[in-house]
């Protein structure tokens, strides 16, 4: 294969395409999540940026990364602790005062209701799982949108999972499925104020969520064999498709699930 993707790519980020813009991220673990590729996109293309880690176990491995790209604001997010989402918001509207780009890259299960079938899920488990991996979503929607007063751009991450069965994905095919048609009346309801909203899907990717998923390694095996492409994609690949949907260039595009595995989803 040629290199000129790479000076495509090389080109779009010497344009600062997302400069003036503002973007909170919510999601990054570490130097290996979804969130992180995609921020670090974001900020090569000129957007300044908003960081959140999980809690203070996690802050040590996701400080190192916002002080690299250079966010403005970096604050503790825990989705399940009342008040938490409100107070990032806060400190974007005391700071900025306004946001272009929110992408939310969250998601999780109990370890019982993620590995075991669904017929089996716990009440319990089925209602965390929808509201950290779906609700949330729509939490930061109503949240960003005072904020995005000149329009804006809205990201949550789904998987193939909520459209077709996927062995071992279980629990969370069900949830990915809701947020994504959450995703499209989102993008219904606040279309008339120029806010943008889509699901991006990445294919099987080493992070540490989805380590969590039994016989992971079979599908990333799966994923290299079947996929037109034949590689696996990476979190550089998942943040140019999330940064193109911010821009100019997808002006006209709103509630869409935006594939980006090679083409593995085209598969029978």
């Amino acid at each position: 294969m040629n290199d000129r993707p790479d000076e495509l790519i090389r080109s779009a980020i010497q344009s600062k395409i997302l400069r003036g813009k503002r973007a909170l991220v919510l999601g990054i673990a570490n130097e290996h999540s979804i969130a992180y590729g995609c921020a670090r996109v974001f900020r090569d293309l000129g957007a300044d940026l908003a960081v959140t880690y999980l809690n203070e176990k996690a802050r040590p491995y996701v400080e190192p990364l916002a002080r690299e790209l250079g966010a403005s604001i970096f604050a503790p997010c825990d989705v399940a602790q009342s008040g938490q989402l409100e107070s990032v918001f806060e400190q974007i509207r005391t700071t900025w005062g306004s946001l272009d780009i929110a992408l939310h890259s969250i998601a999780f299960a109990p370890k019982n209701d993620l590995q075991g079938r669904l017929v089996d899920s716990s009440d319990e488990g089925f209602k965390v799982a929808m509201d950290i991996s779906c609700h949330s979503f729509i939490r930061m929607a109503r949240l960003a949108e005072p904020l995005m007063s000149e329009g804006g751009t809205l990201l949550a991450m789904s998987y193939h999972g909520a459209e077709k069965v996927v062995p071992n994905y279980n629990l969370m095919g069900p949830v990915k499925a809701a947020l994504e048609s959450a995703v499209r009346y989102l993008a219904y309801e606040l279309g008339q104020r120029h806010i943008r909203v889509h699901a991006v899907s990445p294919g099987p990717l080493k992070t540490r969520a989805a380590s969590g998923l039994k016989d992971f390694d079979v599908l990333l095996t799966e994923a290299v064999e079947r996929a037109p492409i034949g590689e696996l994609v990476d979190i550089e690949d998942v943040g140019l498709t999330a940064a193109y949907l911010t821009t100019p260039f997808a002006r006209r595009l709103t509630g869409t699930t935006t594939y980006v595995d090679g083409g593995l989803s085209i598969m029978a």
